[in-house]
C-alpha cells in the first residue's frame, strides 16, 4: 500500500536524479545509480550503468517534451513512486508516467518508468 507523500518528501537520491534527468545532465543523472542497477521502459530492459546511461542519452534526444513532477508516493522506506506530467512531441503527445524507484544503499537499484 503506497501513501501519498508531498514531493518534496522524495528522497535526495531521487529528486537529484529526476533534476538531471529533466536537465538532460548524463553524468549527475548516472551517479545515482547502484552499479548493478535496472532500468524498464517501454518494455525494454536497461541493465547496468553503462546500459542505462546509453538509454538516458538515447531517450533524451528522441523527443522533445516537457516533464513536471504531479504526485509522488512512498511505499515503503526502499520504494517510491513519483508521477510525471509530460507533453511533447511523442506518439499522443500527452501522458503521465509513473517512475517506481527501489532504493539500495541510498541509491537507485531498480527504475521501472510505465503510465
Amino acid at each position: 500500500m503506497s501513501t501519498p507523500i508531498d514531493t518534496r518528501e522524495l528522497p535526495q537520491v531521487i529528486t537529484d536524479y529526476l533534476a538531471a534527468h529533466q536537465a538532460r545532465d548524463l553524468d549527475p543523472a548516472i551517479a545515482g545509480y547502484t552499479e548493478d542497477a535496472v532500468v524498464v521502459d517501454e518494455g525494454n530492459t536497461y541493465r547496468g550503468k553503462r546500459a542505462i546511461r546509453d538509454w538516458l542519452a538515447r531517450s533524451a534526444s528522441e523527443y522533445t517534451y516537457t516533464i513536471e513532477l504531479v504526485a509522488a508516493q512512498r511505499v515503503d522506506d526502499e520504494h517510491y513512486v513519483a508521477v510525471h506530467h509530460l507533453e511533447g512531441d511523442f506518439p499522443g503527445g500527452v501522458v503521465d508516467l509513473r517512475f517506481q524507484f527501489t532504493l539500495r544503499d541510498g541509491l537507485i537499484a531498480e527504475l521501472v518508468i510505465e503510465p
